[in-house]
């Protein structure tokens, strides 16, 4: 007997930046419109962080949460491979283990993938069911992968060698220095894979996005009206967001919340680079010394450097690690005593951001980090590691102003210790700060007047749902 209500399967890549705003939509489905919802995660050697996401979670009724088998991947992932080369093959590999697995269940009425996951769009087509992205980033990515593979015809050599910015239609000029990685050389297999998922988007009967129009109102603007992108085709952009991480029961961290109970309102910096970011010893010798000398209440989650590679935690966040003194400078935790908390490998964020005593937060503009700063109206100093966080970081300061960006040294690329303390006490000096915190607040307001009954996020979702609803009744219909 057909269900009374759209059958939604999703598809996450591996990762908590993409497995947490993938869930946070399965349960809006489930629990405001009824959708019966299965969610596949895919297995790999899933970091402690996801294990302890998993366990801690409650699910509503109607989300049912599958892991898929692990997919053969030996030999297919050289040893220097990318994030963005992992992330695909896993997918890839993992689309006869998903057919397997909805075999064994009530056939979905609809396919929701995200960014990597375009090669699971088979067994919609398989199934003859409509196909859909939930894009993880921003607008302005999207709108620059809708274009990539026009740019790949056009353009000549390196994108990093051009002489002006990219342009992408009826959209912001993209500066060369904040080009996402994958795009920094063509001969990278990264390159290679993003090109294929740029050309599949076109393919789906829509794609979902994790922003509003609070937030990118030109180029949500540009996917849906600029001539050229229509062209392409591109499919109906919905703005969605932002769709961030509910609330959890907490397990661990509670010290550091204890901590914040102690310390006036919004003083305290957080400190954090989200699942994957690391940085090197020297750089963080550097952040040490500038947190430090900025005498400002700091709140640090750290773990250790890992040479050069910017992202070397991203598939085991979470693990058990040294202890701080072991990687920071000698005396640091003795001489910050009461000033600074340094909390290991992990921290509870959302209550950490949402906590009355957080000030500022210095980031590395992962989307769903920076999604979480504005709704909790929290202002940022925009430090960016890897993939697209160069991107996010030039529209938060250049755009929305509501994050500041430090001087990176071009001789170690990195930031000194000065440049530390001067962004710190920019955010965070009550008068220094007082436009950046108003400015944040006002994007917060909007953001979530977004979200409200008959905001542009709430209605862009409640279309989206209608459509679901209407293809499940021609489904029927054809049916009978």
């Amino acid at each position: 007997m057909a269900t009374q209500n759209p059958h939604v399967a999703i598809l996450p890549s591996p990762g908590m930046g993409h497995i947490i705003p993938l869930l946070e939509f399965g349960k809006r489905l489930a629990t405001l419109n009824g959708f019966h919802v299965s969610l596949f995660i895919p297995t790999t050697d899933a970091s402690a962080a996801q294990s302890h996401f998993f366990r801690s979670i409650n699910l509503p009724q109607g989300l049912h949460i599958i892991h898929l088998p692990p997919a053969n991947v030996s030999g297919l992932i050289p040893t220097d491979a990318t994030i963005e080369t992992r992330l695909s093959i896993i997918i890839r590999e993992s689309v006869p283990t998903l057919r397997s697995a909805l075999a064994d269940l009530a056939l979905p009425t609809i396919l929701v993938v995200d960014i990597f996951g375009t090669d699971a769009f088979s067994i919609a087509e398989e199934l003859n069911i409509p196909k859909y992205v939930f894009f993880t980033s921003t607008a302005m990515l999207l709108a620059f992968l809708m274009y990539l593979p026009k740019l790949d015809v056009e353009v000549t050599g390196e994108y990093v060698h051009l002489q002006e910015p990219v342009r992408i239609p009826g959209c912001k000029p993209i500066k060369i220095e904040n080009l996402v990685d994958a795009l920094q050389d063509r001969k990278n297999d990264r390159y290679g894979w993003m090109l294929h998922h740029a050309r599949q988007y076109r393919m789906a009967q829509g794609i979902l996005v994790n922003t509003c129009e609070g937030l990118e109102p030109r180029t949500i603007k540009a996917l849906r009206e600029d001539p050229i992108l229509r062209k392409i085709p591109t499919p109906s952009v919905h703005p969605v967001g932002p769709i961030i991480q509910s609330e959890a029961p907490l397990l661990s961290g509670k010290d550091c919340l204890m901590w914040l109970d102690r310390q006036p309102d919004e003083s305290v910096i957080y400190v954090s680079f989200g699942s994957g970011g690391t940085l090197s010893a020297e750089q963080m010798t550097e952040l040490a010394w500038g947190l430090e000398l900025s005498r400002q209440p700091f709140l640090w989650v750290v773990r250790p450097p890992s040479g050069n590679e910017k992202s070397a935690t991203y598939f085991t966040s979470g693990g058990r690690c040294n202890h701080p003194s072991e990687y920071l400078p000698d005396g640091f935790l003795t001489r910050n005593r009461g000033i600074g908390l340094v909390v290991p490998s992990w921290g509870p964020q959302r209550e950490i951001l949402s906590h009355k005593a957080t000030g500022g937060f210095l980031t590395h503009c992962g989307w769903n980090s920076t999604l979480e700063s504005i709704v909790y109206g929290v202002p940022m100093i925009a430090w960016p590691l890897y993939a697209e966080q160069k991107l996010n970081a030039s529209t938060l300061t250049e755009e929305l102003k509501v994050a500041v960006r430090p001087i990176v040294l071009p001789e170690k690329e990195g930031v000194g210790r000065e440049e530390i303390k001067r962004v710190v006490r920019l955010v965070m000096d009550v008068e220094d700060g007082k436009a950046l915190r108003g400015r944040v607040k006002e994007v917060r307001d909007s953001v979530l007047k977004g979200l409200d009954e008959g905001g542009s996020s709430y209605n862009s979702l409640s279309h989206v749902v209608d459509e679901w609803k209407i293809s499940l009744q021609t489904s029927r219909g054809n049916v009978e």
